[in-house]
């Protein structure tokens, strides 16, 4: 794969920043994401009380996030094509605002359309953040240290879906609705303050600002990065490996635990808290690892996929209930999903230009959310297949429910290995090309 720039300031004549400016820019940007996934998650622990508060089945309970989801994967290409034009600290400021007034308007919902439309903002907010701090990272570090920052930004963000499990659990319990979430939605104004007093596009601007673009001419910018085989592997790598934490912690997770295998609310919140906890102790390591073996990317997401596919499927074919050592070793496995999806945004950001990252990014990004997406509307349709009306789900009906990541996982396999041949061949042919006698290691 041809390096390319990742980011404005790998062609900026400005000196390097201090360590000091280069982390402090990046802990504003990681705070945004990481509020960014709470506001995403919260909805995770609250699935029961949701079904009670508005009156819904599971395949509506299952319409928020996959409204949410399809907001988010709709909006990737479009708002990479923002942040290359203005830059991460505009988009980043719309942002917050965005998701804040989502959150604020589902503490007062008091019905379902209302509820939707407060998570269709939310949706829209979360959209823009995580493709501006990937971007904020290519201008502020060294290309060496990209892709760890990046599998760090990807993996301590997650710390927000762990103030939004045993935190938000207790906040409901203890303050009900409406002020569990304001609180969240409050925190927004904090991160806003924080945005605007600290964080720049780059060591050398505040702002950053593309070259304005005719419509003609972003669609030549999306077809070339489409062109490249190298933006559509990333883009099945992400979509195969993120989706199965995605179903635990954003919506399924919590009522398979405890309706699914009988745990108490208490452990099952203790193990969503283990999943983001465990994100944790991958990234690093898959940072380092993406660092030092570059062409094994492809192969570190097929690793992880069967590892997480054989997790499932010994918990789903334990007879009667799993015992909860191996639902900790699920969770301890299937960990490994979200670190595993940042591999496809540094197989993007190898494979295009600098001034095509973000827009790279977000085709990228539109992988794994249309994967989740998939996922968590399959099980609330096979949950509501297989129960009769008025009755309450069973364990068979949760198992045969989340056995639908099978189809996906086989659709993204079978993607990875045809654009891997791909990427492939193009690099022997650019070998072939430049005359060179030796033909690179390939991406294996």
């Amino acid at each position: 794969m041809s390096a390319a720039v990742s980011g404005p300031a790998a062609s900026s004549g400005a000196g390097a920043p201090s360590s000091a400016r280069r982390y402090s820019v990046w802990a504003v940007g990681l705070s945004l994401y990481g509020l960014a996934v709470f506001h995403r998650s919260s909805l995770a622990v609250a699935g029961l009380a949701a079904t009670e508060r508005f009156g819904i089945s599971a395949s509506q309970l299952a319409t928020f996030t996959m409204l949410q989801l399809l907001v988010y994967a709709s909006l990737q290409v479009p708002v990479g094509l923002l942040v290359d034009r203005f830059g991460s600290r505009t988009v980043l400021t719309v942002a917050v605002t965005v998701v804040s007034l989502g959150q604020t308007a589902f503490a007062f919902a008091d019905d379902y359309p209302t509820a939707l439309a407060a998570r269709v903002l939310v949706g829209a907010g979360d959209a823009m953040t995580f493709i501006c701090v990937l971007r904020l990272v290519g201008a502020w570090f060294p290309h060496r240290q990209v892709p760890l920052v990046s599998q760090l930004t990807g993996n301590l963000g997650q710390l927000g879906a762990l103030a939004a499990a045993a935190p938000m659990t207790w906040a409901l319990g203890e303050f009900g609705w409406t002020t569990a979430y304001l609180a969240g939605a409050g925190a927004g104004l904090v991160g806003l303050i924080a945005l605007r007093l600290l964080l720049h596009d780059a060591p050398d601007a505040a702002h950053v600002r593309g070259n304005p673009m005719s419509a003609r001419d972003l669609g030549a910018s999306l077809a070339a990065s489409w062109a490249q085989p190298g933006t559509r592997l990333g883009l099945w790598i992400h979509f195969s490996t993120p989706f199965s934490p995605a179903l635990i912690g954003l919506l399924w997770g919590f009522p398979f635990l405890v309706v699914g295998e009988h745990r108490s609310e208490a452990t099952a919140g203790a193990l969503i808290s283990l999943l983001v906890l465990t994100n944790l102790g991958y990234g690093p390591l898959l940072g380092w690892l993406v660092g030092r073996h570059p062409w094994h990317r492809s192969t570190a997401a097929l690793v992880i996929v069967t590892a997480m596919a054989s997790a499932w499927a010994a918990v789903l074919l334990w007879p009667g209930d799993a015992p909860l050592w191996l639902l900790v070793v699920l969770i301890l496995v299937v960990g490994a999903g979200g670190p595993g999806s940042m591999v496809g945004f540094d197989v993007a950001r190898t494979s295009n230009p600098g001034h095509r990252g973000a827009s790279a990014s977000g085709i990228i990004n539109v992988g794994g959310f249309t994967a989740s997406l998939l996922v968590i509307v399959g099980v609330g349709v096979v949950l509501d297949l297989l129960t009769p009306a008025g009755e309450e789900y069973s364990a068979s009906a949760f198992r045969w429910a989340v056995s639908v990541q099978y189809l996906l996982w086989a659709v993204g396999v079978v993607q990875i290995l045809r654009y891997r041949r791909r990427v492939r061949t193009l690099l022997t042919r650019e070998q072939v090309a430049a005359g060179s006698s030796m033909v690179p290691d390939l991406p294996r």
